[in-house]
Parts: structure tokens; C-alpha cells; sequence
């Protein structure tokens, strides 16, 4: 493997900070839900890829029963002892312990290590920084101690469970699931209830996904991403009682929502209208890819972010305005918020000969109003995450 100049730096960085060099390189990369946005925590549809922006994790054994951390992000060293009960301390260490706590549990042999967290994926900004941390440390440990390779859902499995009972955020399971089964060129169609899944080819000649970093920041542990999800299950127990077959939002269709509108809190109405909607609107998407028919596409994006915006109410002004300006470039085919919301980033379909416009029109015009400079990044769906030895 070729390594770029980046991981060269961080590999420098680590046998400054740990005075050895890594044994395992690992790949991690970030992701973008093309469509498909807060279905997944209630059994839905969703169309997320894995994308070329990433978390790198550079790992060597250390002979102790002491995990040694050093952030290249944050600049940061930390280090926790694995013969003492780990704990839950609000830091990016979190995210390590918490994995490593689910490998134990399950059976696995962790040792001590030293790890260098590295890459260009931006933090809180809604591209999965978390997760590909995750999966991250779940590959890297299962390298080191000899694992290697773990059942793909058992470790898609282990990571999300690492996020909710360590961490502390009821995420569903998409994002460790993109991040471990992407496929170059291909976005991923998830049932989120069955988990099974389909890999749709993206064409990628004359169009590419642009995804504008809105300067905001969110955290997934937000009251109002909690909020969302109790919002839903609400819902999900307002149909159950009507019909114990429907056992989520999933089984809900649109004709059933209306005429139940008169006998439901309004704004549990408009939760579950977005969330049964936006699991309709994910099928039509990859059956317009299919065709291809990328017009259709862009539109069911446009509609995305305008239910994302006025029934589930996760957008901010940034997002909504990054979204306007998009639009108003020709050769955008559609764009909306990605991720969780409150904060984050937007996508957008763009043709490739328009993207220097759009990047110059959506860049100058939302410094010039929010005084933020946006950061873009031309995407490109990409492998999930991936290993090598040093």
C-alpha cells in the first residue's frame, strides 16, 4: 500500500509520542446519508456511502495493561488502565474504551496498546466521525491481537452497542454498518430492520455528490436528537395500539397516516409523516438510480430536506441557507441537510463542470451572511474500512 504523505506524518508523529513504530495501519472512513434521514433508529430505509474523507488509526501492542492515546486532532495525550473498571468521562477517549469494553464482554483478548487517532474526517460535523472512530479501534484491536477478520454484523453490532450503552447515544445502526460494508462507486441500500442490504452503483461521470462542512457544530447526545426518537416512539405506540401488526413506524403507510392526522398529537403527527414519508422517498431514490434517472433523484432530495426542515425539524438556519444557495447554481440537481441535523453538513448532487461555480456562488455568498467560511469536499463513494500491517 501506498502511503500518503498525511499518514507518513502521523506515523512520525507516532514514534515521536510513543518512541516505537505502529504495527497496523487502519482505514476509517466517514459517511454521507444520501437520503434516508432519522429512519434509521425506527427500523427504516436508508441510502448512506462510505466517503473519502476518513479517521486514521495508527496501533502498536505495548506489552502493559495500559491503553496509551495521543489525538493528532485535539493534540492531546490520555491513557486508562484495563485492570480497572473503565468509565464514561465525556472525552473523545470514550469512544475507545467503549469498544474495548464490548470486545471484552464478548469474549475477546485486549491487551495493552498504544494509538495514534489521525485523518481529515471533521469532527461533529454530521459525516460519522464517531462511528468511524469506532470501527476504527474494533479493526485495529482485532488486527493486533489476532481476531482479524471479525464477522461483519457481529462487529457492526459490537460498535453501535458501544455507542449506546458506553457512550451514551441511541444512534441505530447505520452509520457502523456503511462504514464497514461500503464498496467503491456504490451507495448502500439498508433495511435497518432486517439489515439486509443492497449495493447500488452510483454514476459518477457527469455528477458528483459535494458536501459543504456548515462550520456548526452538533453533538449526537443533543436533547433534541433524544427528543426526536421518543417523538417517534410515540408514534409507534399510537399505530400498535391501533393495529398490534404494525410494530413500527416502518409498517405505517401514508394513506393510514392521514386518516389517523384527527387523533394524533400534531407534532407526533408530523414526526411520523416525515419518517413514513422519507422511507418512500429512499425506495423511489434507488429505484431512480437504477434507471438512471438522476433528475428524479436530485428531487427526492430536495423534498428530504424540506421534510428534514418542516416536519421533523432537525435543520438550523445554516443548513437551510447552504441549501438555498445550492440551488440556485445551474447544474444542482438537489441538496439537503446529511446527518443527524442541528448543525453539520449538506449534499449536494452537482455536475461535475459546475462544481468550481458552486464552491465560488455557495462559499462567498454564506461567508458574506453568517461570517463562517464553509469547508467542501467533492465525494466520492468509497471502501469501508480497511487494514494494513506496517
Amino acid at each position: 500500500m501506498r502511503l500518503s504523505e498525511a499518514v507518513k506524518r502521523e506515523i512520525k508523529q507516532f514514534k515521536k509520542v510513543f518512541a516505537r513504530q505502529p504495527e497496523i495501519l487502519v482505514l476509517a472512513p466517514g459517511r454521507a446519508n444520501i437520503i434516508g434521514e432519522h429512519t434509521d433508529y425506527t427500523g427504516g430505509l436508508v441510502f448512506p456511502a462510505a466517503i473519502d474523507t476518513r479517521i486514521d488509526f495508527l496501533v502498536s501492542g505495548n506489552g502493559s495493561n495500559t491503553v496509551r492515546l495521543y489525538s493528532d486532532t485535539y493534540q492531546e495525550s490520555c491513557e486508562f488502565n484495563l485492570d480497572e473498571k473503565l468509565k464514561r468521562t465525556h472525552h473523545w477517549s470514550d469512544y475507545i474504551k467503549g469498544v474495548v469494553c464490548e470486545l471484552k464482554k464478548a469474549g475477546y483478548q485486549v491487551d495493552g496498546f498504544n494509538a495514534l487517532i489521525g485523518g481529515d474526517l471533521p469532527i461533529g460535523s454530521g459525516l460519522s466521525s464517531s462511528a468511524a472512530f469506532e470501527m476504527a479501534v474494533s479493526e485495529g484491536c482485532a488486527q493486533l491481537f489476532g481476531y482479524a477478520p471479525m464477522d461483519p454484523e457481529k462487529q457492526i453490532k459490537l460498535c453501535r452497542k458501544a455507542e449506546n450503552q458506553f457512550v451514551g447515544v441511541s444512534c441505530g445502526i447505520m452509520d457502523q454498518f456503511i462504514i464497514r460494508m461500503g464498496r467503491k462507486h456504490h451507495g448502500l441500500y439498508l433495511d435497518c430492520r432486517s439489515l439486509e442490504y443492497e449495493l447500488i452503483p452510483i454514476p459518477s461521470d457527469d455528477l458528483v455528490f459535494v458536501i459543504v462542512y456548515s462550520g456548526v457544530k452538533r453533538g449526537l447526545g443533543a436533547t433534541a436528537y433524544h427528543e426526536r426518537q421518543k417523538q417517534c416512539e410515540r408514534g409507534r405506540l399510537f399505530f400498535n395500539a391501533l393495529n398490534k401488526s404494525l410494530r413500527s413506524l416502518r409498517d405505517v403507510n401514508e394513506d393510514l397516516l392521514q386518516v389517523s392526522r384527527e387523533n394524533m398529537d400534531p407534532l407526533i403527527f408530523k414526526r411520523c409523516r416525515h419518517v413514513i414519508t422519507e422511507n418512500t422517498r429512499v425506495k423511489r431514490a434507488v429505484e431512480a438510480l437504477r434507471k438512471p434517472d438522476m433528475v428524479l433523484f436530485g428531487e427526492l432530495m430536495n423534498l428530504s430536506h424540506e421534510s428534514c426542515k418542516n416536519d421533523f425539524e432537525v435543520s438550523c438556519e445554516e443548513l437551510d441557507l447552504l441549501v438555498d444557495l445550492a440551488r440556485n447554481v445551474p447544474g444542482v440537481l438537489g441538496s439537503r441537510m446529511t446527518g443527524a441535523g442541528f448543525g453539520g453538513c449538506t449534499i449536494s448532487l452537482v455536475a461535475r463542470n459546475r462544481v468550481d461555480e458552486f464552491e465560488r456562488y455557495v462559499g462567498n455568498l454564506y461567508n458574506r451572511t453568517t461570517g463562517i467560511v464553509p469547508e467542501f469536499y467533492i465525494t466520492h463513494a468509497e471502501d469501508g474500512v480497511s487494514a494494513v500491517r506496517l
